[in-house]
């Protein structure tokens, strides 16, 4: 069956003759014109997910044990991994996948709770830096392994090696380059 944009498509249980939901057939994955193929719509959906079940439970990890929305630790994190644990503004929205303007008011917090302050540019009178502070790197210490057994049980735990190899082939496919290095 080839799903075409706007088309509903009824799920089919594992009871049904369809397979189950968790199938997604292959062959003809391109469809025709105005179509994503069979399964491609159902496989669109369970990617869109997995993301969100996998971010609530990242973020609500970090909010009870930390105070620190997922948003917050991947700046952090990003800081924390640049020289001289600093960014330009528009790079950092780059790398944590936000607006200019969401990260504006991410940044806004995170200065106003002494986690990362700004900097003037000295080459652009209009850049900014985003800078870790000391207590921003603290906080990213404290919050790491919460974060990284909230991946492990989330994420990594849920497949099997061979699961995780095929994933992140497919996966990196799909995402291409990190910013900055493509």
């Amino acid at each position: 069956m080839t799903v075409t944009a706007g088309e509903p498509r009824e799920a089919t249980g594992s009871g049904g003759s369809g397979g189950s939901e968790g199938t997604v057939g292959t062959e003809g994955s391109m469809g025709t014109e105005g179509s994503v193929g069979p399964g491609g719509a159902d496989l669109w959906r369970m990617l869109q997910r997995a993301q969100a079940r996998i971010t609530r439970a990242l973020e609500a990890e970090l909010l009870l044990g930390h105070d620190l929305a997922l948003a917050s630790y991947d700046v952090l994190t990003r800081l924390a991994e640049s020289p001289d644990r600093r960014l330009r503004m528009n790079d950092l929205a780059d790398r944590v996948l936000l607006s200019r303007s969401g990260l504006t008011r991410l940044v806004d917090r995170l200065q106003r709770d002494g986690l990362v302050e700004r900097e003037a540019c000295p080459d652009d009178a209009r850049g900014l830096f985003a800078v870790l502070t000391d207590g921003g790197a603290v906080r990213l210490a404290e919050a790491t392994p919460t974060y990284l057994r909230a991946v492990r049980t989330h994420l990594l735990g849920a497949l099997d090696d061979g699961e995780l190899r095929r994933c992140a082939a497919a996966l990196a496919k799909l995402a291409g380059p990190p910013p900055g290095e493509g």
